[in-house]
């Protein structure tokens, strides 16, 4: 017999339904080595092996290298020669270009392309301009968006250019969200807050009333006007001296002339929407009226309440025997429409504060009265000054009477006007000259309420998520384009806000409130949450800043293979958690961002 040596390779052969005798079902599966040969003209096959034994990716790497495949280190086969964060990037930027936020900045160039990184570096990693330029090289928007090699002079002008532009962007959003086509309500949200400066250049920098507590700081106000949902449509800034009532003025004219809306309703606080207001707000110069009339929504104050309650007053504790809610008429403000609330939970909250703030201030002139009592501060002026030290501390002065002499201090509470202010706890009467037949009293008070939700962007853009103070900036336009920023910034979060409900501990679906004055609730889904911290499938609920950071972990990397010197880019695999966060914004993942 002649037998010629052949070439040996791997064969693998797998049994199934096998039956045994004991008759329990088996699969069986096995590799062999075999080397093939001619024998007589006929071709024959011999085992040189068993390789069942093996791993499996044992018995793959003979069966590659016998078929001649090159086989290197594990270590050596792929090289990751960069890595830069994306996913976190790539979700806000894939909002934007759904949102036509680039088209509403302007025509397509380099400076838009710097506003745009501005705006979205803002929602996901908010810092200084300069920390943000260091900041676009260490992620793929920089590279993608060809912004990665930006000077800080190319900052300036991005900004400059972009504070050109406000009117036309503003206006643009004006026509998506207050329009009537999109806003039947024809309705508009108006509130005010201020922040503190760094640096005495900018011309806007003023001393004035500091939201922030900044108390003897210099700071600029600036006004934010939204739809009836909060999503913010404009901004204005105004020096730190600007009382709520020119503000109003001023955001009025822009929406009447600028964005040409007609026949609008603003709601704003009590503090801006003051009588003198209103009767500016639908009159020209010359005293006339206008035929563009605006509808307005505000609260009046407590000395205005206070006189509606006196003895012959239409507000009477009767009206609320059997609900929380009434509706009033008053000489003192004809043709409008008062609607009487009483939140008996804002009335206990309102005596309970009250109570702990004149404990607290007596506590604090307990010590002053004592070193009077034993001699050790004698003199009406310096008794005088230690007591003013303390007694405002808390705004309570105006409750208690101080006697001083040169020898005695006698502090008593004034219960007379402690019961009269207790009177007016949670009670809050809106006013309005809008018809019953087109917003009935529940849906006057709802809007009111609403401007929660632009004192919930406040929160958003000061402090949460988009810190736009301190403001470094000295020159005018650069403060306003950086608060413009934050504004297109607020923009973006309050959709993906809305988007990213279901992973986050967002409330998805509040529950209607059938009596508006009453406070808002969460819905039970809502508290599981809280509650649970995990959703049925086992997954974290996260902050709207922690699901940022974690789609953050989705790197993009430039992976080298052996034997080539071209590098290729690949996403990392992503978690379920970022599948769903570009599921729920419409979108793929991208593995660039244009």
């Amino acid at each position: 017999m002649t037998q010629s040596a052949g070439k040996v390779h791997v064969v693998r052969v797998s049994k199934t339904g096998y039956v045994d005798k004991e008759g329990r079902r088996r699969d069986y599966s096995s590799a062999y080595l075999r080397r093939t040969y001619r024998d007589g003209g006929k071709v024959k096959n011999e085992t040189v092996a068993n390789l069942s034994s093996l791993p499996d990716h044992v018995i793959d790497l003979i069966d590659a290298g016998l078929k001649g495949r090159q086989l290197v280190p594990a270590g050596e086969a792929v090289t990751i020669t960069g890595s830069l964060p994306h996913g976190h990037v790539a979700a806000v930027h894939a909002l934007a270009r759904e949102l036509g936020l680039p088209a509403l900045l302007g025509p397509a160039g380099r400076q838009r392309d710097m506003a745009l990184a501005l705006v979205i570096s803002r929602v996901v990693a908010p810092g200084s301009k300069l920390s943000t330029l260091t900041w676009w090289a260490d992620t793929t928007l920089g590279a993608d968006l060809g912004v990665d090699g930006a000077s800080t002079d190319d900052i300036y002008a991005a900004m400059d250019w972009l504070e050109h532009r406000q009117d036309a962007i503003e206006a643009g959003l004006a026509r998506r969200h207050l329009a009537p086509e999109a806003n039947p309500a024809r309705m508009a949200l108006f509130d005010l807050s201020s922040s503190w400066m760094e640096g005495r250049c900018c011309p806007l920098a003023a001393r004035g009333y500091s939201r922030d507590g900044k108390k003897g700081r210099l700071q600029i106000e600036y006004g934010l006007l939204t739809d009836p949902a909060g999503r913010p449509v404009a901004v204005r800034v105004f020096p730190g001296n600007t009382g709520d009532p020119a503000a109003f003025t001023q955001i009025t004219e822009v929406v009447r002339d600028k964005f040409g809306l007609r026949d609008m309703v603003m709601v704003g606080d009590r503090g801006m929407i003051t009588s003198a207001r209103i009767r500016a707000l639908n009159q020209r110069e010359d005293g006339t009226a206008r035929p563009d009339a605006y509808g307005w929504i505000t609260a009046l104050r407590a000395p205005a309440i206070k006189k509606l309650m006196d003895e012959d007053g239409p507000l009477q504790l009767s009206l609320f025997d059997e609900q929380d809610l009434a509706e009033i008429t008053s000489p003192d403000f004809p043709g409008e429409r008062l609607i009487a609330c009483r939140n008996p939970v804002l009335a206990a909250d309102r005596a309970r504060t009250r109570d702990e703030l004149l404990a607290a201030t007596e506590k604090l002139l307990a010590p002053v009265i004592a070193r009077v009592r034993a001699g050790r501060l004698t003199g009406a002026g310096p008794i005088g000054v230690e007591v003013g030290k303390v007694i405002s501390t808390y705004k309570t002065s105006k409750h208690f009477h101080v006697a001083i002499t040169d020898d005695s201090l006698a502090v008593t509470r004034k219960q007379d006007r402690i019961d009269a202010e207790a009177a007016l706890d949670g009670f809050y009467v809106l006013r309005t000259p809008v018809p019953a037949d087109e917003l009935d009293a529940a849906a006057v008070v709802t809007a009111y309420k609403n401007l929660k939700y632009v004192e919930r962007d406040f929160r958003h853009i000061k402090s949460d998520d988009l810190d736009l103070r301190p403001v470094f900036h000295r020159l005018e336009e650069r403060v306003r384009a950086h608060v413009l920023i934050c504004m297109l910034a607020c923009y973006l979060t309050w959709h993906l806000r809305r988007a990213w409900a279901p992973l986050t501990f967002t409330d998805e679906d509040p529950p209607e409130q059938d009596n508006p004055v009453t406070p808002a609730r969460r819905s039970a889904a809502a508290q599981a949450k809280a509650s649970y911290q995990h959703d049925p499938a086992g997954q974290p609920y996260r902050s709207f800043r922690d699901l940022l950071d974690h789609l953050a972990t989705l790197t993009r990397n430039q992976v080298r293979f052996a034997a080539t010197q071209v590098t290729v880019p690949m996403l990392t695999e992503p978690t379920s958690t970022q599948r769903e966060a570009f599921r729920l914004l419409g979108t793929p993942i991208p593995l660039t961002l244009t």
